[in-house]
């Protein structure tokens, strides 16, 4: 069982900034982590994931939707078990429930492919 904590959401100005994290707890090293959103009245969307390569090397590797790319950073730290989401010039759009998720398949985009899901935080973008 993997259980995720996440914090750091809240109620910002347009163009500002916010970071949320998402503690995990149990052994988590091997999971592929995830931020997904939920806008009122809208389906949950993939955000950002990071995921280790395949292969003897293990690699972390960032992934954004690609309308985000540019403005939100991923990063996670395995000492931690904390994943991280800089989330940079933020606009009114980007308002939502932000969650985390923690999946073992590759397939890191896919809402369906996550076993473990955070609570998630409120991101509220003012403008």
């Amino acid at each position: 069982q993997v259980q995720l904590v996440v914090s750091g959401g809240g109620l910002v100005q347009a163009g500002g900034s916010l970071r949320l994290s998402c503690a995990a707890s149990g052994r988590t090293g091997s999971y592929n982590m995830g931020w997904f959103r939920q806008a009122p009245g809208k389906e949950r969307e993939f955000v950002s994931a990071i995921a280790w390569s395949a292969g003897i090397t293990r690699v972390a590797i960032p992934r954004y939707a690609d309308s985000l790319k540019g403005r939100f950073t991923i990063s996670r730290d395995n000492a931690k078990n904390t994943v991280y989401l800089q989330m940079n010039s933020l606009k009114s759009e980007d308002t939502a429930v932000y969650y985390c998720a923690a999946t073992t398949s590759s397939r890191v985009t896919d809402t369906v492919a996550y076993s473990f899901w955070g609570q998630g935080t409120q991101v509220t973008v003012s403008s």
